[in-house]
């Protein structure tokens, strides 16, 4: 049984709780947490159903990343963040604490940015990789010992993509996804992309060309060829810098400074009764409910280890009876 690191993507998963989860959950005192209450309910539907034997959440910091340093507009538009929604993200904190979880966060990087880089050393390591989140970016991350967990909202079941699905969701490549959004940008982070190319001529480029580099070293060929139009292609060559620009902000960094640590991502035990009274505090009787056991980490972790000391013992026994 091979094991299984999930990592969630704190911000992504509590700006979804909060839209999904009523504003009217709130603590004995009033106060609003319902993030909270939303972001606690994924967290522990994701154990039960994954059976992860190492966890981490990941944070956006409250400061600058070299993404706004280097386009002053990159999310510009975004509105303020609800205040209500603001106030939460202490408790969501402090929640993944009690449960004796790890937090992993590194100023000037997004939380794409850390789950990007412990996914890529969580393949030299050997232990599959399942990211929980709600945003799209990450599926230029899907490889064969990376996939993507889309929790459930409303109607729509929660999904897990791996290679052939991001494939057949969007007609290209995982990795591709960086330059679809190079070419048609992406509103939601103010990518500007290339004007007037949309997610259909994206697409088509990308299938003949295959990244915006491929693109712009046969354009000129392509365009006498006749297999790009004339329209398409006077913006793409107007938009040449754009898409430069908008790939390297689309793109995953896989080097931020930080390393996979097992040992602390493990699923350890934690202090139930602590977990109990916390949570009670919030007036959350039924995430109390739900908590996991004290001896939560006997899970896929010991699974492993054992299988892996029989094997060992198999292996030996072969060993000695060829003599």
């Amino acid at each position: 049984m091979k094991r299984r690191l999930v990592l969630i993507d704190g911000h992504a998963i509590v700006f979804r709780a909060y839209y999904a989860f009523p504003a009217t959950l709130t603590t004995p005192e009033g106060v609003q947490v319902n993030a909270v209450y939303g972001f606690l309910s994924i967290l522990l539907n994701v154990i039960k159903e994954l059976r992860p034997s190492h966890i981490a959440v990941t944070f956006d910091m409250d400061k600058p990343t070299f993404r706004h340093l280097d386009f002053v507009d990159y999310k510009a538009h975004r509105p303020e963040v609800d205040k209500e929604l603001k106030d939460q993200f202490d408790r969501v904190r402090e929640s993944v604490k009690v449960l004796n979880m790890p937090i992993f966060e590194v100023e000037g990087f997004e939380a794409d940015d850390v789950i990007g880089t412990l996914a890529k050393q969580s393949y030299d390591k050997e232990i599959e990789t399942i990211i929980v989140t709600g945003d799209q970016d990450a599926m230029q991350l899907v490889n064969g010992n990376v996939f993507v967990y889309v929790p459930a909202r409303g109607k729509q079941v929660a999904k897990i993509y791996k290679t052939k699905d991001v494939k057949k969701r969007y007609g290209f490549k995982p990795i591709q996804m960086i330059d679809y959004k190079a070419l048609c940008g992406d509103p939601s982070d103010n990518i500007p992309g290339i004007r007037g190319i949309g997610p259909k001529t994206a697409t088509d480029l990308i299938e003949k060309f295959k990244s915006v580099e491929g693109i712009y070293e046969n354009l000129e060929k392509a365009f006498k060829e006749g297999k790009v139009s004339k329209g398409v292609y006077q913006k793409l060559i107007d938009g040449y810098d754009n898409a430069v620009q908008s790939k390297k902000l689309a793109t995953i960094v896989l080097d931020v400074p930080i390393s996979l640590k097992l040992r602390a991502c493990q699923l350890h035990d934690y202090d139930k009764r602590k977990a109990i009274k916390y949570f009670e505090k919030l007036g959350f009787n039924l995430i109390v409910k739900r908590l996991p056991s004290d001896d939560w980490e006997q899970t896929a972790e010991e699974v492993f280890v054992k299988k892996e000391k029989k094997q060992k013992k198999e292996d030996n026994k072969k060993q000695m009876g060829l003599f």
